[in-house]
């Protein structure tokens, strides 16, 4: 007979399995309590930022609200955010695994980077907004055409913000693999502008990556309810690694490999296991994945 210890971890698989599927298990009533107040929270912090920085704008000075309200945001959503290494305060673009729109409001907390996500991210509701107020920068895979328009974007966003992290993966994963990293973005490095340097950035969520993960055919608006309703706060590590000079790395293709490279080792050293390649949403979606 299964224990009850086993019973619930099956029961946990078989939840995840179905909202990868597009099958959200419904929220019970103690769940919705916890999105509520989470909410709630959020806008209780936002009302006495937006009027700092409102004033701050007044001043003509560089705002600190939207990092501070963001940060914030990703502790209220349960996220337990641990620092390592040092970011890079101006004219460098960060290059980052993708697991999950806490990602952005983490990462936005340590470092006030503007961002590149994918669209899907602006249409969730208030999880795209929260992304808007860091000048998240909104691509589809789709839209190939767009590229060029996007990276003059890009180019105009790290002028103006100092900093700008990209996902290279062009999508997330189950916080434990890696995708390939496209070179498309990067070619706002081809050639880099004086003085600007990539800082390769790791999110480790831990064991809970692939529960907190946004993966198959699950859509944002029921992973934002899923994970605002879960029970407790889960790890969220930042790891600011090494930058070095994109001029060493000639070539955007150079540029992504070296910095997938320096991810995974960075990866493997905190979960102690060899970083294999994603398996894939389509996978997931089939309720195949496993946590």
């Amino acid at each position: 007979m299964a224990s009850p210890l086993n019973a619930k971890t099956d029961a946990k698989t078989d939840a995840r399995a179905e909202a990868a599927a597009g099958r959200p298990p419904p929220i019970r009533f103690q769940g919705w309590i916890r999105v509520y107040v989470r909410a709630a929270g959020m806008i209780g912090v936002l009302l006495p930022c937006l009027l700092g920085h409102g004033f701050w704008r007044l001043l003509r000075l560089s705002s600190p609200w939207p990092r501070f309200f963001l940060g914030s945001a990703a502790r209220i959503a349960g996220a337990r955010v641990t620092r390592t290494g040092t970011p890079m305060k101006r004219d460098v673009v960060y290059i980052s695994n993708h697991v999950s729109w806490i990602d952005i409001l983490a990462i936005a907390g340590q470092s006030g980077s503007a961002f590149v996500a994918k669209a899907e991210i602006q249409t969730v509701p208030f999880v795209g907004w929260l992304a808007s107020l860091n000048r998240t920068i909104y691509v589809s895979r789709e839209d190939r055409g767009g590229v060029a328009e996007q990276i003059d974007r890009l180019r105009v966003a790290l002028s103006e913000a100092w900093s700008v992290t990209i996902f290279p993966e062009g999508t997330t994963n189950d916080g434990k693999t890696l995708l390939p990293f496209k070179s498309s973005l990067l070619k706002i490095l081809e050639p880099p502008p004086e003085g600007v340097v990539v800082q390769p950035l790791m999110l480790d969520y831990g064991d809970v990556g692939p529960e907190i993960s946004w993966l198959g055919l699950e859509s944002g608006k029921d992973n934002a309810l899923r994970v605002m309703a879960r029970r407790g706060t889960f790890p969220l590590g930042v790891h600011f690694l090494d930058a070095f000079a994109p001029v060493d790395y000639p070539g955007r293709k150079a540029i992504a490999a070296e910095s997938r490279n320096r991810t995974a080792a960075a990866l493997e050293r905190v979960t102690g296991a060899t970083v294999t390649e994603f398996i894939g949403h389509d996978h997931w979606a089939s309720g195949q994945g496993a946590l």
